[in-house]
């Protein structure tokens, strides 16, 4: 309950909601929002720490995106994303401060929830405990990138000539398990001749070029809303031969 009592305190200090937190800021901002921040509780095993806060811009973006979903049903989500960032850009910086100042309001507490938590350490706890964190890290890193880009509207990466094959059929299989159906999908596909192999093959060039496409006009996106890490090292131009670096 302190710890509760503790973080309480400091999201008490902004306001009990974005509601409250956003009066006066006029209509630009399109809906109420929250800037609570509750870290997790810990066993005494130490087997979890805190979730890192929101930075401004993305819980912005994440709070607007159902907005805009609901406005525009039909609109993929890079071109919401595009239109968030406009509007992220033309926020003055008094309104913008709100969300800078609950992220390092944010910040502080995590970082107080993380010290009191290794103060209460035996050695050999923090010894499991950095074993543990090591682990988990890069599982949950691979995750929020993945959920991050997903709410960013990155486009799917290309299937292969194999993979949209295995699609087709596995959808047609109705009997046995999936590891039958796979097994008995792969079979057929070995015994396609090349004539109907490439059909697959020029379904997935296709895709290539999609993908291509996309990734060019999500890219320029990402570079206007000053999101440079998650541009691809080298990108090559699209031939025959050619592949991306992802």
């Amino acid at each position: 309950m302190a710890l509760f009592r503790g973080v309480w305190s400091v999201l008490s200090a902004l306001g009990k909601s974005g509601a409250d937190l956003c009066a006066g800021c006029g209509s630009r901002l399109r809906s109420p929002f929250s800037f609570a921040y509750v870290p997790r509780c810990f066993s005494s095993t130490v087997n979890s720490y805190p979730k890192k806060p929101l930075t401004s811009y993305v819980r912005f973006s994440k709070e607007q995106l159902p907005i805009f979903k609901a406005q525009n049903p039909d609109a993929k989500n890079s071109e919401l994303i595009r239109k968030i960032a406009q509007l992220w850009r033309e926020l003055p910086d008094s309104e913008k401060k709100i969300y800078e100042d609950a992220y390092r309001a944010d910040w502080q507490a995590y970082k107080e929830e993380i010290n009191r938590i290794q103060e209460q350490l035996t050695p050999s706890q923090i010894v499991s405990l950095e074993k543990e964190i090591l682990q988990k890290r890069l599982k949950k890193k691979a995750l929020i990138k993945k959920r991050e880009l997903t709410m960013l509207g990155k486009p799917k990466r290309p299937r292969s000539a194999y993979n949209i094959f295995i699609a087709e059929r596995f959808q047609e299989a109705k009997d046995g398990t999936s590891q039958v159906k796979l097994k008995t999908i792969n079979e057929n596909w070995k015994n396609l001749s090349s004539s109907q192999k490439q059909v697959y093959i020029q379904l997935a060039n296709d895709d290539k070029i999609r993908y291509y496409n996309e990734m060019k006009s999500w890219e320029e996106q990402m570079m206007e809303v000053g999101r440079n890490d998650l541009l691809r090292r080298t990108v090559k131009h699209q031939g025959k031969d050619d592949t991306d670096e992802y």
